[in-house]
């Protein structure tokens, strides 16, 4: 008797198009968007290099743009930890995700949020600031602060710039410390940085009387 072979399925237009963003992703995450041609990704998604371009007919920059956006999307959820328990394993649980998203991304990490491409454009600017004030968001959310001062926000953006910048040292390191470790020392960096900013700042100083009272 013949084996029955599967019905062939054709996919839809957004699973074609997701299809093609995981290859694109899978090799940024091995080389920089410049040392990606269309062929490579064609290849990576076994599909011929007409179909990547009847899906991005504005060639690479539009694919790496678009790419940059579903990168984007999953660093923004990296951050969405329910309102629940004390702020600290809270943050430690979106640091979690986010490094595990660095780890898993490794060498295209530098080339995918921290513009390092010859194919950054004001639009990719855009999109990974977009990251970065989605983030500071949902810190000052956790907080506990509907309008932060100028201190405060200044604080909260140099743990964010600090964390991007561990995260490409760590990734140049081997992965060295482990991964926990790394998360523990941030979360540690984001308390020292409140707690220096709390001497000159009264918001900030009610911040880490209430929202860093419990620490466990």
């Amino acid at each position: 008797m013949t084996p029955a072979v599967p019905a062939y399925r054709r996919l839809s237009v957004e699973e074609r198009r997701s299809q093609l963003l995981e290859a694109a992703l899978s090799l940024f995450a091995l080389r920089a968007p410049e040392d990606v041609s269309l062929d490579d990704v064609a290849e990576a998604a076994g599909v011929s290099r007409p179909l990547v371009y009847r899906y991005f007919p504005g060639g690479k920059q539009q694919l790496y743009e678009a790419a940059l956006r579903s990168a984007a999307e999953e660093l923004r959820h990296c951050f969405d930890e329910p309102h629940e328990g004390p702020l600290l394993p809270r943050l430690g649980r979106a640091l979690d995700r986010y490094l595990a998203f660095v780890g898993r991304h490794d060498a295209g990490f530098s080339a995918l949020l921290q513009g390092g491409s010859v194919v950054e454009t004001s639009r990719t600017t855009a999109i990974v600031d977009g990251v970065r004030r989605a983030a500071a968001e949902h810190i000052y959310s956790h907080l506990g602060v509907n309008g932060p001062g100028p201190r405060l926000r200044m604080t909260v953006r140099m743990w964010i710039t600090a964390v991007e910048a561990a995260s490409l040292i760590w990734l140049d390191e081997d992965k060295d410390p482990p991964v926990g470790e790394l998360r523990d020392w941030l979360v540690e960096q984001f308390v020292a940085l409140l707690t220096v900013t709390a001497r000159r700042d009264p918001q900030t100083a009610e911040v880490v009387r209430g929202a860093l009272a419990a620490r466990t």
